[in-house]
């Protein structure tokens, strides 16, 4: 059993998660059920995603839980990139840095889910 707390990998992503919620707090109303919901759904999955397999017995069941982890991130930075687009985003800096924080959290998963293969 890992602590999940102890790992780098769920630091950063919990790190990320948080971010996200920052970001989409000034998306309009009118997203608010539809891509503010999407983003943050995706962001949570992350971390959460990371806890869940980080208790399962063996190292390919936890490696299985960091695929699904990085789906997520995947899809959370496309969001990212589509409401840049289409300027939902009011702190652009926070945001550039929000893109690379996943770009790096998506090679971190890639890797973790090598050595545990």
């Amino acid at each position: 059993m890992r602590d999940y707390k102890t790992l780098k990998i769920w630091e950063n992503s919990h790190r990320v998660a948080k971010m996200a919620y920052q970001l989409t707090n000034d998306f309009p109303d009118s997203e608010r059920f539809s891509l503010t919901n999407q983003i943050r759904r995706a962001a949570v999955s992350v971390p959460s995603n990371i806890a869940e397999g980080s208790i399962r017995s063996s190292d390919r069941d936890f490696a299985r839980f960091l695929e699904i982890a990085l789906g997520s991130a995947c899809e959370m930075e496309y969001q990212f990139i589509l409401a840049g687009e289409l300027e939902y985003v009011k702190n652009t800096i926070l945001h550039q840095e929000l893109l690379k924080e996943i770009i790096e959290l998506k090679k971190m998963l890639a890797s973790f889910i090598k050595k545990l293969g």
